[in-house]
């Protein structure tokens, strides 16, 4: 079982992760980043997400669930230290009660409607913040890191 369960999505600044479900997300400035955080780890996404993929995401242990999958089974059976959560919305909201740290990058888009980043009712987090990342420092990114407080 993995260490730490890490949700890590690029967002805008209204909060959604995409216009709809088969979006293949061009909007993000963030890929480097995640291609250098997620190598050698665990991924889990949605068979949407999956599918909206237009690379393969080599040198990591890539795992697509579905709405009837176990979440704390799937992370049981992770190898590796860190693993990272990349959605959709619903995917994020199943996860969610397991998560240890959140990697968010807002983005300078307002899209009004679309796929928010928990698409499900879930519980308040507190988070701690640990560290900001620079992803575009002329576009103003940059990735904010949380720890998630434990009650």
């Amino acid at each position: 079982m993995s260490n730490e369960i890490i949700l890590i999505a690029a967002v805008t600044v209204d909060g959604f992760i995409a216009r709809h479900s088969n979006e293949i997300t061009r909007w993000t400035k963030d890929l480097h980043l995640f291609k250098k955080q997620t190598m050698g780890h665990s991924i889990i996404m949605g068979s949407n997400t999956f599918n909206t993929l237009s690379n393969e995401l080599l040198g990591r242990e890539v795992i697509v669930v579905t709405r009837n999958d176990n979440p704390k089974e799937i992370i049981n059976k992770t190898s590796s230290k860190k693993c990272f959560i990349a959605g959709g919305g619903k995917t994020n909201s199943r996860f969610y009660p397991f998560l240890t740290h959140i990697y968010i990058t807002p983005h300078p888009h307002i899209f009004g409607k679309g796929i928010k980043l928990f698409s499900d009712q879930i519980g308040e987090l507190e988070l701690l913040f640990e560290k900001s990342v620079e992803v575009s420092k002329e576009d103003g990114i940059f990735q904010y890191q949380y720890k998630i407080k434990k009650c």
